[in-house]
């Protein structure tokens, strides 16, 4: 058992148990979550990896997304994982997150194209959402949704706003139609890393069962910057495992600004007046 502040021998140990033949210099802990706790090292030559401690159910669906889509240069290599799945480490990216990334149709294309356009399809077997939190239908998981942002909303968009929400969920996703995928699940850019302007990573997977369409506009929406229907669109006909009419698109997207403004409200409020915004203009090409 590693010790809560492991020093770098026991560190070095552990790489040397998993056939890693790395010698590290430095252990420097992070801010990790509320279950876990999370380390950079630093290697005599010059790589960096992060060593994280997580619930085990979190781990292990997070080093299956990364198994599956371990070509995939914007996603973290993993080393090793502990059988019990308590702890794994992977290749560090060195960059910032949040909103470094320039304009948002070229990080959002390249998302498209390395990342989005790789993801594996599963058996209509597969229950949808969340690993941890499965649910029967696609439905019942944009249903939680936006009943989760209508409480983070408060008074911020009217009963009429959820409404047209609520209408557009029973509308479009009353069947499960579409195919499942294997996504990301957190592709905002509160976990894309930016260097120099330039998306050069995507980290911290909430692996979970949907269509490929979720991360696409979970990305476009992450941000309050540029929510432009035509540059949407420009970006959309990359998608190669989407088919879908300009009417249906801007629909879903509107389904998916609500809950980000939500999210907003609750934890970035400075954010708000850009969303609300938006917000208007996406409701002038939905009604």
């Amino acid at each position: 058992m590693i010790n809560i502040n492991p020093s770098t021998k026991e560190i070095n140990e552990l790489f040397q148990k998993n056939s890693i033949h790395e010698h590290i210099v430095e252990v420097k802990p992070l801010s990790g979550t509320t279950a876990g706790r999370v380390f950079r090292l630093h290697a005599s030559s010059g790589e960096q990896y992060i060593l994280k401690w997580d619930d085990p159910e979190r781990v292990y669906t997070t080093c299956q997304f990364l198994d599956a889509y371990s070509e995939v240069i914007l996603l973290p290599k993993v080393l090793f994982t502990s059988s019990d799945h308590i702890y794994f480490a992977y290749s560090f990216m060195e960059g910032e997150t949040h909103n470094h990334g320039g304009a948002k149709k070229a990080w959002l294309t390249r998302l498209v194209k390395e990342l989005f356009n790789t993801y594996v399809r599963l058996p209509d077997t597969k229950p949808w959402g969340r690993m941890e939190y499965p649910r029967e239908t696609w439905k019942e998981f944009n249903q939680i949704s936006i009943d989760e942002a209508r409480v983070n909303l408060g008074d911020v968009l009217t009963a009429e706003d959820y409404n047209l929400v609520q209408s557009i969920v029973n509308r479009l996703f009353h069947e499960d139609e579409t195919a499942r995928f294997l996504l990301h699940g957190d592709a905002g850019v509160h976990n894309i890393v930016f260097k120099q302007k330039e998306l050069i990573g995507v980290i911290d997977p909430s692996p979970m069962v949907g269509p490929v369409l979720y991360d696409f506009l979970y990305a476009f929406c992450s941000s309050p910057d540029d929510l432009d229907p035509v540059m949407l669109w420009d970006v959309f006909e990359h998608l190669e495992q989407v088919t879908m009419n300009k009417s249906r698109l801007m629909e879903e997207t509107l389904v998916h600004l609500y809950c980000r403004i939500g999210l907003s409200n609750k934890h970035h409020p400075q954010d708000l007046p850009d969303y609300l915004k938006a917000w208007d203009l996406w409701k002038r090409h939905i009604t």
